[in-house]
């Protein structure tokens, strides 16, 4: 519908190619279109069942979509009960399996051979594809050009260690997004604002004590709790 009369259940995910809204309607298992100017709302992709089938349109089916991000040209979507990340060409509404068994796991791997753990978070440099594996504790990266899967930072349990790619940790990581340098991750039951260099995948602690709070400050004198949702405009975050 239009506007105030169209309805969601549980959108969880948001993303825009400047002209339309894309939105991961979570709990109705659908991806859906909002044309910004006129607020007219439809299905682009899902049955409103939760499943896993490829296809085009309605056909296809989701299982609690979450995270959504955009190249201009498709969407990506992490599927996040059937444990994969999804892609969706906005031209025509098909929806293919870019990577994942379909089964929780954590191997690296090309495409369908990959495996993730509820992937919920999901940003693009345009190239690669960025996922919060979510009870992975991992930050996996996917060759959008082809589906090749492999871990980033993590170490596979949960932990708040800086260092480098598989030796930092993460606790149900929730947020993620990119200047194309760096990633910037809400590292949700850590309280922490965490900084992925991209190239070395050298993790370090930007903001956060560590516990729960709500004080303003610098760096590691600043609270959160449980940041989930976070973005930038190139200067600064907003969490």
């Amino acid at each position: 519908g239009t506007g105030t009369s169209a309805s969601f259940v549980h959108p969880t995910g948001i993303t825009t190619d400047r002209t339309n809204l894309y939105v991961a309607d979570t709990h109705n298992h659908l991806i859906r279109q909002i044309v910004i100017p006129t607020g007219v709302v439809t299905t682009l992709a899902g049955t409103g069942s939760l499943g896993s089938a490829n296809g085009t349109g309605t056909s296809a089916s989701l299982n609690a979509p979450s995270g959504i991000t955009t190249d201009g040209t498709n969407l990506y979507v992490a599927d996040t009960g059937n444990h994969l990340i999804r892609q969706i060409v906005i031209s025509t509404g098909i929806v293919t399996t870019l990577a994942g068994t379909g089964y929780f796991g954590y191997t690296n791997g090309t495409g369908t051979s990959a495996s993730f753990y509820q992937p919920y978070p999901i940003t693009t440099d345009g190239t690669n594809l960025f996922v919060a594996d979510w009870l992975n504790h991992l930050i996996r990266k996917i060759v959008i050009s082809t589906g090749v899967v492999t871990t980033l930072a993590g170490t596979g349990s949960s932990g708040s260690a800086n260092g480098t790619g598989t030796s930092a940790s993460f606790y149900r990581p929730s947020g993620i997004t990119t200047d194309g340098t760096n990633l910037y991750v809400g590292d949700h039951d850590n309280h922490l604002i965490r900084k992925i260099v991209i190239s070395t995948g050298v993790v370090t602690t930007l903001a956060g004590t560590g516990y729960t709070g709500s004080s303003n400050g610098t760096g590691t004198s600043a609270s959160f709790r449980n940041p989930a949702g976070i973005t930038t405009d190139g200067t600064n975050l907003y969490v």
